[in-house]
């Protein structure tokens, strides 16, 4: 394998008509091609979906072909199916007692379910922390410190009203220091996610074939796209700015609540299709070396009639996330502020909580938190690419050959 772990552009999709051939004959006619895939591998490091017209295990009596669109990705076939209900893939469990699929680093190569998507994603933080706790400590240290300073310098003359009522002065001042802290912090918090998403997709690429990676090896094969995965990002968020301005703006514009209420429902929805349709753009960019339209493009074919699954295991890995970062932060920001030495009166006007024991501690909490759980989400989110590539374009036999997994597809594993 290269020193890259970057993952060239895909080839022949398991649609083509060729694909029939490596996916087993029809019962009585033997299967064509070379069983052992030795004869046209691609040097390791191309881990492109394998050319149209490579052959496969011979099908076992009676096995039908299996129809378009499976490929090598089916995954829990019908009882009574070719392979008895167990999965289509090479090497994977069966009726005749084949040996488990290869497990060359941190997930098996076969489509994967729920738990191994989560195990390997805690799997890779917990074998190679050496790697992705700097990157996500260092970094969620230097965006919460840069937010910590921007928030105290817009809000340390935030006027809190004394009286029942504010003034429309006041509600200004207010509305405006407000706004430009979170416009601010949102910013450095966007570019610090970048990095790190950049960053750990590299890192989490090694760990599915079972190389390590340093800080600097993460650093050298993520920086030639960072650029454009910041804009990747920035067209993804503005796309859904505009979409909210085109659904809710009107609604303002005539005065209507109602009208309002239905443009952001309608938005909600639009923004959770929107995301996860494009949720798999980010490793694709990354690991593929497109560009951003060909990674928008690559997320919308892989994500294509498995939206709700994907769709699933991103809500369940936000919930965790969410979980933990409120256990993790909403202690030390309840210390800071009764540490605030404000006393009950900024308790009760809210000032307690722009005092310098408040940002501190509640920044403390998100360093620890985000520290957790970047890795976490980053890690999900490739994984999930790897698992729909794998069912959809065999990039499974892609990688058992860069990781060094011998007779890979021939019905034994190695390595």
């Amino acid at each position: 394998m290269n020193d890259s772990p970057g993952w060239a552009t895909p080839g022949s999709s398991p649609s083509d008509p060729s694909d029939g051939e490596r996916q087993g004959a029809p019962a009585g006619q033997p299967a064509t091609g070379d069983p052992k895939w030795s004869a046209q591998q691609p040097p390791p490091g191309q881990w492109s979906s394998p050319a149209a017209g490579q052959g496969a295990p011979q099908a076992p009596p009676q096995q039908q072909p299996q129809q378009p669109g499976q490929g090598w990705g089916s995954y829990g076939q019908q009882q009574g199916g070719p392979y008895g209900g167990q999965y289509g893939y090479p090497g994977g469990p069966g009726p005749w007692g084949k040996p488990p699929a290869a497990k060359p680093g941190v997930i098996p190569l076969r489509p994967l379910g729920l738990g191994e998507i989560l195990d390997g994603a805690v799997t890779t933080m917990r074998s190679h922390w050496r790697s992705v706790l700097p990157i996500t400590l260092v970094v969620a240290t230097v965006v919460q410190v840069i937010s910590l300073l921007i928030q105290k310098l817009l809000l340390a003359d935030l006027v809190v009203s004394t009286s029942g009522t504010p003034t429309p002065e006041e509600l200004v001042s207010s509305l405006g220091s407000g706004l430009s802290a979170t416009v601010a912090t949102t910013f450095i918090d966007f570019l610090g996610t970048v990095v790190v998403t950049a960053m750990l997709t590299m890192i989490f690429s090694r760990a599915v074939l079972g190389h390590g990676s340093t800080v600097s090896e993460a650093w050298r094969d993520a920086r030639p796209q960072l650029l454009r995965l910041i804009g990747l990002t920035l067209l993804l968020g503005i796309g859904l700015v505009v979409l909210a301005l085109v659904l809710v703006l009107p609604a303002f514009l005539l005065d209507s609540y109602g009208l309002a209420f239905l443009g952001l429902l309608v938005w909600g929805v639009g923004f959770a299709w929107l995301w996860i349709v494009f949720s798999l753009a980010s490793p694709a960019l990354m690991l593929e070396k497109s560009g951003i339209f060909t990674a928008f493009g690559r997320s919308w074919k892989l994500v294509k009639g498995s939206w709700w699954r994907i769709f699933g295991i991103t809500l369940l890995t936000f919930l965790i996330v969410l979980i933990v970062r409120t256990i993790i932060v909403m202690p030390l920001t309840i210390i800071g502020i009764l540490v605030s030495g404000t006393g009950m009166a900024g308790l009760m006007d809210g000032s307690a909580a722009y005092s310098w024991g408040a940002l501190v501690f509640a920044a403390i909490g998100l360093i620890i938190a985000q520290t957790i759980t970047m890795p976490m989400q980053s890690g999900v989110t490739v994984l999930l690419y790897v698992d729909q590539r794998i069912r959809r374009e065999a990039l499974d036999l892609e990688l058992a050959r860069a990781a060094g997994v011998e007779n890979y597809g021939s019905g034994a594993t190695g390595g």
